[in-house]
């Protein structure tokens, strides 16, 4: 016989108070945090509220890959998500649903598939190179790297380039900087996401009117951008057969006929690649480099292996980008351990049930991703960096991921709504670490107070305070 199935008021989970919940014993930034305490003490299916809001916690792998594949018909982003997404102007792929998401999906997918970045790859050297000069000025000046700044404007740059065409070379100005405004924007949205109780709208606010400001300037860089795409298709009409990036093919699908795309959708997907390029690949790149410097062997070994390769070179060529064996490994560990999105909140489409629970239409389901790879049923020595275990060395130490790694470790997600710039991503941080140890000594990588990184969750999760000191290779 089947066993019974289980109701979430019947779970265990953190006392709360009346009205509130467990609203005051977390705050956005710590979410993650407090939530992996509560799975420690209340196991891998739990409950909890925050307000009015009452969530199902997941950290079993097996359950969380059950609903990443149950999207989007049986699980979804969540309303509130993709309302508060379309008053911020970028309700994009990221945050949408339904026949919306359906429609957008193709453009996106083919605009970062692998035959674009390899296209795509003459300019992401030109752009490594700018960003390698810029450490050569500050290793040479003995001045500190604020290292997730920097990290972020490659990465827009980068983004910038592949989505859309432009080259807005923030690596090199010393001006107002797109960041700047993006940097607010996704603290801005998971604040008001997670939020136990409605916004008050009250448009004289302080937070309200710096957030306005924000996404002002950004949606005055958007229409620039979709401007002079559409420029370009005009100058040559040849490219609406055959468009050349992301911001292109999203014009051209939004001028077809009966396509159901609308211009919010193309300034929405335009404002999502933005925000994603730069935090996700920025984050992640600030954690490798931040752990590397907390493992010197592992740090000597990635070293060696680049120098070996590239010779006297600085840069991989996109054939060596494939041989990084030992670096490719320290960033699926980097991703194992500081998963970029440690949580990942979806709302039922439908009646469901996951691992034996019943889960209502419209409750909220909050996947915990770190617990499950930093577990030893499914890792030895899983709390430790160990980048071997991504090879066959690891066989010989007995450290090695299992068969089932990719099914307990999922940092780009899974499903249908896995993570469409992960084949960017992974490029990204090839380069960068190439670049950074093919000509750089790593001096110093310091944290504000001299302790261990502390994690602060805006959608993404960031090291906070990085400072990177470096001197030019010996």
């Amino acid at each position: 016989m089947n066993a019974p199935l289980c109701e979430i008021a019947e779970l265990p989970g953190p006392p709360g108070l009346p009205v509130l919940g467990n609203a005051l014993q977390v705050s956005p930034v710590r979410l993650h945090t407090v939530a992996e305490k509560w799975r420690a003490q209340y196991g891998d299916f739990f409950r909890f509220r925050l307000g009015s809001r009452r969530f199902l916690a997941i950290a079993d792998a097996e359950a969380i890959a059950s609903v990443l594949r149950d999207r989007p018909e049986g699980f979804q982003r969540t309303e509130r998500l993709e309302r508060i997404s379309r008053e911020m102007g970028f309700g994009g792929l990221f945050s949408s649903n339904g026949a919306h998401w359906k429609r957008q999906r193709p453009m996106v997918m083919a605009g970062f598939d692998p035959a674009h970045i390899k296209a795509y790859f003459p300019t992401l050297v030109k752009v490594t190179e700018r960003f390698a000069r810029r450490w050569v000025r500050a290793a040479e000046a003995g001045r500190e790297i604020e290292l997730q700044s920097d990290l972020m404007r490659y990465t827009v740059d980068v983004t910038a380039g592949l989505a859309f065409g432009a080259d807005i070379n923030t690596i090199e100005s010393d001006r107002e900087v797109i960041q700047q405004h993006l940097d607010k924007v996704l603290p801005a949205l998971f604040k008001r996401v997670l939020s136990p109780f409605p916004e008050l709208k009250l448009p004289f606010l302080p937070a309200r009117r710096e957030r306005a400001r924000h996404l002002e300037a950004l949606r005055v860089a958007v229409e620039g951008f979709i401007a002079q795409a559409r420029a370009r298709l005009e100058a040559n009409p040849t490219l609406r057969a055959d468009p050349q990036n992301l911001i292109e093919a999203m014009i051209v699908a939004r001028d077809s006929e009966g396509s159901g795309l609308t211009d919010e959708d193309v300034a929405g997907n335009v404002l999502t690649m933005l925000l994603a390029g730069e935090d996700t690949t920025a984050n992640t790149l600030a954690w490798m480099i931040y752990l590397l410097s907390r493992h010197p062997e592992a740090a000597r070994r990635a070293t060696e292996e680049v120098r070996g390769l590239l010779g006297e070179a600085r840069l991989p060529t996109l054939e060596q980008i494939g041989k990084l064996a030992y670096v490719d490994a320290c960033m699926n560990e980097t991703m194992r351990l500081k998963p970029v999105a440690p949580i990942i909140v979806n709302q039922a489409a439908r009646d469901s049930v996951v691992a034996g629970i019943r889960v209502p239409k419209g409750h909220l389901v909050l996947l915990l991703m770190r617990p499950a790879p930093t577990d030893e049923r499914h890792f030895r020595d899983a709390a430790a960096f160990h980048p071997e275990r991504w090879l066959e060395a690891g066989k010989e130490s007995g450290i090695a991921a299992p068969s089932s790694a990719k099914r307990v470790a999922m940092p780009f997600g899974a499903g249908p709504r896995l993570c469409p710039g992960r084949y960017l991503a992974m490029q990204e941080m090839k380069m960068v670490m190439a670049m950074l140890f093919a000509g750089f000594d790593v001096a110093s990588v310091e944290t504000p107070d001299g302790g261990e990184a502390r994690e602060a969750l805006h959608l993404t999760m960031a090291p906070v305070g990085l400072r990177l000191k470096l001197s030019r290779r010996k």
